[in-house]
Order: C-alpha cells, then sequence, then structure tokens
C-alpha cells in the first residue's frame, strides 16, 4: 500500500505538469487568432495521456495510483494516531477530504482509459446551475467559492511558511533546499489558482450565470483576459511545474 501510494503521489505530480503545459500553450497562444487549445484542467491532461502512443497504460496506472493513495489517505485518517490527539478529528476530517478528492481523479482517470472522456469545467458549471436552481442554491454556491477560496489560503500558507517539510523527509544539502524551493513555488501557485476558481464560484453565484464557474480550466484561461494576463498565467503554470516536481519528491521522500 505504501509502494501504491507513493505512486499515487508520482501520477499526481504528472498530471499537474500536464496542466501546466497546456496553460502555457494558452498563455502563448493568447495573443493568436486561436487563442491557445485544451482544457487546462484534469480532463485536458487525462486526454492528452489518452491521445499519446502508449496512453492507456499510463492512464490505467494513474487510475491505480490514485485509487491507492485515496485509500491509504482513507486508512490512515483512523487507524493511524497522529502526534497530537486534541486535533484528531480535523487530521481525519482532512484526510478524508483528500481521498476523496483523489477518488474523484481517479473516476476521471478510469472513464478515460475505458475509452471515454469528460469535460471537468462542463461538469463544474452543470453543477453550479444545479446548484443556484436550488432552494437557498446562490447562499450555498457562494459558501462553496468561500469554501474554496479558504482551500487556497491554506495552500498558500502552507507553502510560504514551509509547513509541507512535514509530509516528507527532506534530504540535506541542495537536493534538500532544491524541494523546499520547489514545494514553496508549487503550493503558492496552486494556491492562487485556487483562489481564481473560488473566486469565480462566487460571481456565478452572484451574478446567477453557472457558465462563470468552469473549474480550473475557466479560472487559468481567465487570467488571459487580464493586463499582463499571459505573463501571470505563464508564472502560475512555471508553479504548477513545480508542484509536480514537488510532487515526485514526495513520492520519494513521503512520511508514510
Amino acid at each position: 500500500m505504501q509502494a501504491l501510494a507513493r505512486l499515487g503521489y508520482a501520477v499526481n505530480g504528472l498530471l499537474h505538469i500536464l496542466i501546466a503545459g497546456i496553460a502555457i500553450a494558452v498563455a502563448v497562444g493568447s495573443s493568436s487568432d486561436d487563442g491557445g487549445s485544451g482544457s487546462a484542467d484534469q480532463s485536458g491532461a487525462l486526454g492528452q495521456l489518452a491521445a499519446s502512443p502508449g496512453g492507456v497504460f499510463v492512464l490505467w496506472t494513474v487510475v491505480v495510483g490514485l485509487t491507492a493513495l485515496g485509500l491509504w489517505l482513507l486508512l490512515s485518517a483512523f487507524l493511524l494516531q497522529g502526534a497530537d490527539p486534541k486535533k484528531k478529528w480535523s487530521h481525519r476530517a482532512s484526510e478524508v477530504g483528500k481521498a476523496i478528492v483523489y477518488f474523484l481523479l481517479a473516476a476521471t482517470a478510469y472513464t478515460f482509459a475505458s475509452g471515454g472522456s469528460t469535460s471537468s469545467s462542463a461538469s463544474t458549471s452543470s453543477a453550479s446551475a444545479q446548484v443556484l436552481a436550488a432552494p437557498g442554491g446562490v447562499v450555498l454556491l457562494v459558501l462553496v467559492g468561500l469554501g474554496v477560496l479558504a482551500i487556497a489560503i491554506y495552500f498558500v500558507r502552507k507553502g510560504a511558511l514551509q509547513k509541507f517539510t512535514a509530509d516528507l523527509s527532506v534530504p540535506s544539502g541542495p537536493t534538500g533546499r532544491a524541494i523546499v524551493t520547489l514545494g514553496v513555488v508549487g503550493y503558492i501557485a496552486k494556491g492562487v489558482a485556487l483562489g481564481v476558481v473560488g473566486g469565480l464560484i462566487v460571481i456565478a453565484a452572484v451574478t446567477l450565470d453557472p457558465s462563470k464557474s468552469s473549474g480550473l480550466d475557466g479560472a487559468l484561461k481567465a487570467l488571459v483576459a487580464l493586463p499582463y494576463g499571459s505573463i501571470i498565467l505563464g508564472s502560475i503554470s512555471i508553479g504548477l511545474i513545480a508542484y509536480g516536481v514537488y510532487c515526485f519528491a514526495r513520492a520519494w521522500r513521503a512520511r508514510l
């Protein structure tokens, strides 16, 4: 299980690097007529793998790795004792939440590995529309957006304060310093990207326009419309690559 969980961290890193590559293509293509192509999110990254030679094999590896990582987090939430008993339930909630995210990613990867396809941005917009149509949907969607913003702040804080170093055994010397630098840059970049996602969800709720809530793909592409948007998107993409490489380091040195 530990070996498969490490595989999960590695394939998570691969997905972030692929997403960053698509985002860079969007940033570079924003000055051209087509404005870039591809979905800069998990479905876009998995779609790239599906279209690559031997991609199906890699996709099944992603399914196994992410499922195993989700199972590991779920089991560790209840079977492994944390350092502080007072934080037991907050630790469990955090681990279960992350496990659910990895299970959902594994399910998306399974769809592509089985020959199907899906769009994360379309699914997000559809889910937002359903929430808005429900009684009290505007308030609920605003709370969802604020929740995503809270997660974004968590990522930025974890990166800026280097709290991620508790998740792995950092080697000494230049290698350790490189891993810490990758973690700082990667966590902050991912936090910024998630912050834009949360902001778009809130905007979708306030304007009653679910199309504005289009997940990570919509968030990254929305940055292009800002002044110096291509530079901003390119910088965040480099940060996501750093996060992906950090995930490889975590697969190697994770505390399990």
